[in-house]
């Protein structure tokens, strides 16, 4: 307005108005092309990228080590810990480049290894408006929890080398190419699914590898024999806090920059958590008429996990929705369908983040918004239906490739280590002694 008035009313010539209008116009002309680094995104998205290591190695920790027998603490422990740095390894050698760039002829599946080790990759370079070294560095957070999650589900009975080979060829063969075909130009990509922050390529992805596994290592030697209780569900509780904490770095770091698409993940994530509580602890109120700490945390889990894939692309209203059905479905996961087909998934990887995950990707579909289609997704040109198709075509696939994959993965694991499960001794006196040497709690 203060610009309007001197070129209006000032007494200018026509020469000044028109250098004064080019001044003022300078900062907000770009070129096409061009990018520029902004230090709001990029100091965002460090901040993001610190969240999310911290929901693994402080909240998952936290949340796993407190489900454990007091006996497998420390084992918990460290295959959460060794799979968070193994993969972090794995992926700058040559996840990140199988995930996140062309691959010729196969890029519908998988990308190439012209990034090997950031090969070529200037320190200086953007994606977007935030360094690509940040970008790779917030990615390699997700390739890790992915798979720090399903260790849940073969805890106190798989030997840790297997589980530490198993991790690389996992995220080799099985994480880079789903995060590839759902976010780096594959072929579910080109076909519109959204997934905001992982639903498919983390979650599901997860519930899958845990439940294959559970069933190929075997049931523990003592499950549905004696109580098997957790070490500590205050533990979990807090595990569980951190973890909810942490999840608005993945959730709104996945807006990609300090923007409004950021704070429609905020909210929608907190308030889909929050419903997912109180719709798992009611269930629990219902059928046993004792709401539990650990059904709490479990629902929080459940609520963030289903708002994964939907965080940036629903309103309140769907964020609550999706949330309550969320605390319903995992609750069914863990105490219906688990007794039900009689697997041995330790931590309920698969009831919680497998059908919580699955849950979330079909509701991106249902409660997607069209106004909220700014990465230029546009709900199949405004075909519901058509997004739905899409979204239950991403979860097959998931669902399917990861089965497949995992089985064969697990296999070549065994024989490299020379058998997969611990010996019936270590399992009666504990992984924490027999491999490690420690104890998780001196009392």
């Amino acid at each position: 307005m203060q610009l309007y008035k001197k070129l209006i009313l000032g007494g200018f010539s026509m020469k000044s108005k028109i250098m004064l209008l080019l001044t003022a116009l300078v900062p907000y002309i770009s070129f096409a092309g061009e990018s520029k680094l902004d230090t709001g995104d990029t100091a965002w998205m460090i901040t993001a990228t610190a969240f999310v290591v911290l929901m693994t190695v402080g909240g998952l920790i936290l949340f796993y080590g407190g489900m454990t027998r007091f006996k497998n603490v420390v084992n918990t422990v460290m295959m959460v810990l060794m799979a968070y740095a193994v993969a972090i390894v794995v992926w700058f050698l040559w996840g990140y480049s199988l995930a996140f760039t062309e691959g010729g002829s196969l890029n519908a599946i998988v990308g190439g290894l012209s990034k090997f080790l950031m090969n070529g990759v200037d320190y200086k370079a953007l994606s977007g408006t935030y360094p690509e070294w940040v970008f790779a560095t917030f990615q390699s957070t997700f390739a890790a929890i992915t798979i720090a999650l399903a260790a849940g589900a073969v805890i106190e009975r798989m030997k840790f080398s297997t589980w530490i080979i198993f991790v690389i060829l996992w995220i080799t063969f099985v994480y880079a190419p789903i995060a590839h075909v759902v976010w780096g130009g594959g072929f579910l990509f080109e076909a519109g699914a959204l997934d905001f922050a992982g639903g498919t390529v983390v979650h599901i992805n997860a519930g899958v590898t845990g439940l294959v596994l559970a069933l190929l290592v075997g049931k523990r030697k003592d499950y549905k024999k004696t109580a098997i209780l957790p070490s500590s569900v205050v533990l979990t509780a807090l595990g569980a806090g951190l973890l909810w904490f942490g999840w608005f770095g993945f959730n709104a770091g996945s807006a990609f920059g300090a923007n409004e698409v950021a704070g429609v993940a905020l909210l929608t994530t907190n308030l889909a958590t929050a419903a997912a509580v109180i719709s798992w602890v009611l269930m629990e109120w219902i059928t046993a008429k004792k709401p539990t700490l650990l059904g709490a945390a479990s629902g929080a889990i459940a609520g963030l996990v289903a708002i994964t894939p939907a965080a940036g692309f629903v309103d309140a209203i769907g964020a609550l929705i999706i949330g309550l059905v969320a605390g319903i479905v995992g609750w069914f996961g863990v105490y219906v369908l688990k007794k039900a087909l009689g697997y041995d998934d330790s931590l309920d990887t698969f009831g919680v983040h497998g059908l919580a995950g699955m849950w979330g990707a079909l509701a991106t579909g249902i409660f997607a918004l069209q106004s909220l289609a700014w990465d230029g997704s546009p709900l199949q040109n405004g075909d519901r239906l058509g997004q739905i198709w899409v979204q239950v075509e991403s979860i097959l696939f998931t669902i399917i490739y990861t089965a497949i994959m995992t089985t064969i993965l697990f296999f070549v694991a065994k024989v490299l280590t020379k058998g997969a499960r611990v010996d019936e001794e270590s399992e009666t006196v504990g992984l924490d002694e027999t491999t490690h040497g420690e104890r998780g709690f001196n009392l």
